[in-house]
């Protein structure tokens, strides 16, 4: 029987008059991998950060092989064995692969750094996780995948025993995912503790031996594998069960709102044409680099090298030029919301009325109570929490964060909304408001194309989905045709017949 590694012990943390933690008590065992999950807020990243040393705990007790620890910062946590892999990786890109392994310990003969050292030592490590990646490529060249398990060597070679993942497949697609989760399997099963954190539930309990709900900052309890599934932690995540709904099929009479005829752009587009009617929600399924992004950014004026026609409500829409897309009544809420849709150093009202100001002039001044009070409606209607209007929007959770962007969007006047990797990030309650909202759209008359990694969500909200692969549409199927395993197929380039 495996021994505790990681005990919490009646944990409590506050952030000014928030409370994230309220006696949290839980274990993670020597060699498995123990998830936690929870909507937004839960409180779920807190405990992380407590264990790997970027919090501290206000009241509690936290054990590491049960001696009594505090970790008063991440160095601590790691000279202890305990290292985090956090979504957004904490290596510096200008730095080579070695030079990222080799970070406050350089290797060195009378002051002078002996390289070759530095790169043996990287390749040894690289090697025995299986990454084929040359130490002295700069970590800035390596995709996201990579760039991870990168982290999670480099975290090894420094004695890690336990490894703290925050989010650590949300940038990554499908494929890659699951290399990640069958790599994670691995470590636990060499005696390595991994606590999980994920808003995916099929890939929790795909990976986790155990998964610890967290409710309002409480612990609600813990499941072993095998005792649930997603409805049910889904329901022990909310306190209540999630009703699902699917969106209609019938949109087939209705009017053109967008026409794309022979998209073509250096930045991934070979040629794209398609169609979509008002009410669809047309969903774009690919690989990383199939040129989901590319095309929406396409349409919505990103790119000035696109070329090809593209027609909204039967007028054509000059390509290159955001204005010309705006007037035409298109919207797209990006990909990376904090660094394309939010402005972290702006309140949350400032962040929801971005583009709106004309609304709200007044002979050349901005009414702000006006303003305030027409972003606090708007918020409202789709339940987004925060402590103040003026709080800055940095410090809401991923889901409200992208509630904002979405209210923002849905005050424009809109024929087209685009929508790229809407839920990334955000835990299964505000991905349960966002799909209803966008099913609101396009029941309204209003046409939707969103790209998304997660298969689920695609056959679960989309009416049609468009398969691309290097840049071409290799397969366009109605939502009753829909399966994982042909959208995997069309996906990776293998034809329905192969």
């Amino acid at each position: 029987m495996s021994t505790p590694r990681v005990e919490f012990r009646w944990v409590e943390k506050r952030f000014g008059g928030v409370h994230a933690l309220r006696g949290v008590s839980l274990t993670a065992l020597e060699g498995e991998v123990h998830a936690l999950v929870g909507e937004n807020g839960a409180g779920k990243s807190t405990l992380a950060k407590i264990l790997a040393g970027v919090h501290t705990a206000d009241a509690g007790e936290l054990r590491l092989d049960g001696r009594v620890v505090r970790f008063e910062s991440p160095a601590r946590a790691l000279a202890a064995g305990v290292a985090m892999v956090h979504q957004e990786l904490a290596l510096c890109p200008d730095l080579s692969v070695a030079e990222n392994f080799a970070l406050g310990r350089w290797p060195s003969v009378a002051g002078v750094v002996r390289r070759g050292a530095c790169e043996s030592r990287a390749r040894a490590k690289l090697g025995e996780l299986g990454l084929d990646v040359d130490p002295r490529r700069r970590v800035g060249e390596l995709s996201v995948a990579a760039r991870t398990l990168v982290s999670i060597a480099a975290a090894l070679d420094r004695g890690a025993r336990v490894l703290v993942f925050d989010e650590a497949t949300a940038a990554l697609d499908e494929r890659e995912a699951v290399d990640l989760c069958a790599r994670v399997r691995a470590l636990a099963a060499a005696g390595t503790t991994v606590l999980w954190v994920s808003h995916r539930l099929p890939e929790v309990l795909a990976i986790a031996d155990h998964v610890s709900v967290l409710r309002d900052g409480a612990f609600v309890r813990a499941f072993k594998r095998g005792e649930a599934d997603e409805d049910v932690l889904v329901q022990s995540m909310i306190g209540r069960p999630l009703a699902r709904a699917r969106t209609s099929d019938a949109v087939a009479e209705r009017e053109l709102v967008l026409s794309v005829r022979g998209l073509t752009s250096p930045r991934g587009l070979a040629g794209v044409s398609f169609d979509v009617r008002a009410g669809e929600l047309v969903g774009l399924a690919g690989l990383v680099g199939a040129g989901r992004t590319p095309l929406l950014e396409a349409l919505f004026g990103l790119d000035p090298d696109a070329r090809g026609e593209v027609t909204v409500e039967g007028r054509r829409v000059a390509l290159g030029d955001v204005r010309a897309a705006l007037a035409a009544r298109i919207a797209l809420v990006p990909e990376d919301r904090k660094r394309q849709g939010l402005v972290a150093a702006l309140g949350v009202r400032a962040n929801w009325s971005l583009g709106l100001e004309r609304r709200f002039a007044h002979f050349g001044w901005l009414a702000r109570s006006r303003e305030a009070e027409a972003a606090g409606e708007s918020l409202a209607r789709l339940g987004t929490q925060y402590a103040s209007l003026e709080a800055p929007v940095a410090t809401l959770s991923g889901g409200n964060q992208q509630k904002v962007i979405f209210c923002r969007t849905l005050e424009r006047d809109l024929a087209l909304l685009l929508l790229d990797e809407p839920t990334r990030g955000v835990d299964v309650g505000a991905k349960h408001e966002l799909h209803e909202l966008v099913r609101s759209v396009a029941a309204s008359g209003r046409a939707v194309v969103f790209a998304t990694s997660d298969l689920p969500e695609l056959l679960e909200l989309a009416t049609r989905i468009l398969v691309l692969c290097e840049g071409r549409i290799v397969d366009d199927v109605a939502r009753a045709d829909a399966t994982e395993e042909r959208l995997a197929r069309a996906m990776s380039g293998v034809s329905a017949g192969t």
